[in-house]
């Protein structure tokens, strides 16, 4: 009798990543970028990680969880003033990178704003903000003023950014289809600005200009102090 070989091997199962903390925050934040925070729920996240949603509470505690988890994880991607160096230098690198992390997040800035439990990096963040103003002079009611006039411009400006109709492409051509809307004579100085704006490179929103005018502004108060 003849001797059958043996069956060809079976292919070795791939072997699923191992789920965490941090994967589960991952795919939130990949649900909300793509489709807004609605978009993120319990079921969803375990659907995008190929597990049932009732494995997921193995490493967050319910969806409040999860939200706490984005704003931090997203948080944490800021570039934290270093201490030591210029406090202007320091802080402007921090509100630029601040500007352009939550740009590419655009449900981050309100989420962020609204959460109760500050992870680590926020932590951190915050802490660093702090002891590189106090290390500048600021006495610490202005350190608290300057943390929120800084904080309001950069996740209003974002906020602002994100609700306009146009991006910056299309920007002129925004202005020049509002200046031709305008009742002719009645708005003579809105009129101009928006035919300036309507010319490629004859204005643009700086988010880095109204920066400066609070560093500059922050600077002056705090030579007044000494």
């Amino acid at each position: 009798m003849t001797k059958l070989p043996p069956p060809p091997a079976r292919p070795a199962a791939r072997r699923r990543k191992p789920l965490s903390r941090d994967r589960v925050l991952l795919a939130a934040i990949g649900l909300a970028d793509e489709g807004g925070l609605e978009s993120v729920s319990m079921r969803k996240v375990g659907q995008v990680l190929r597990v049932e949603a009732m494995s997921l509470y193995k490493h967050v505690a319910n969806k409040d969880d999860i939200l706490d988890g984005m704003a931090d994880l997203v948080t944490g991607d800021f570039e934290v003033p270093a201490a030591g160096a210029d406090w202007k230098t320091s802080i402007r690198r921090s509100a630029v990178s601040t500007h352009q992390v939550l740009l590419r997040h655009p449900w981050a800035s309100s989420l962020i704003e609204s959460r109760v439990n500050a992870g680590p990096a926020r932590l951190r963040y915050l802490e660093a903000v702090i002891g590189v103003l106090s290390a500048a002079g600021f006495p610490m009611p202005m350190v608290v003023r300057a943390i929120m006039a800084l904080d309001s411009y950069t996740y209003g400006f974002v906020l602002q950014e994100l609700a306009w109709p146009f991006d910056a492409e299309n920007a002129p051509g925004a202005a020049a289809a509002f200046a031709g809307g305008l009742p002719a004579g009645d708005y003579p100085n809105l009129m101009a600005m928006a035919e300036m704006a309507a010319v490629p490179g004859g204005a643009s929103v700086d988010f880095e200009f109204g920066l400066d005018l609070i560093l500059d502004g922050l600077e002056r108060v705090s030579m007044a102090g000494r």
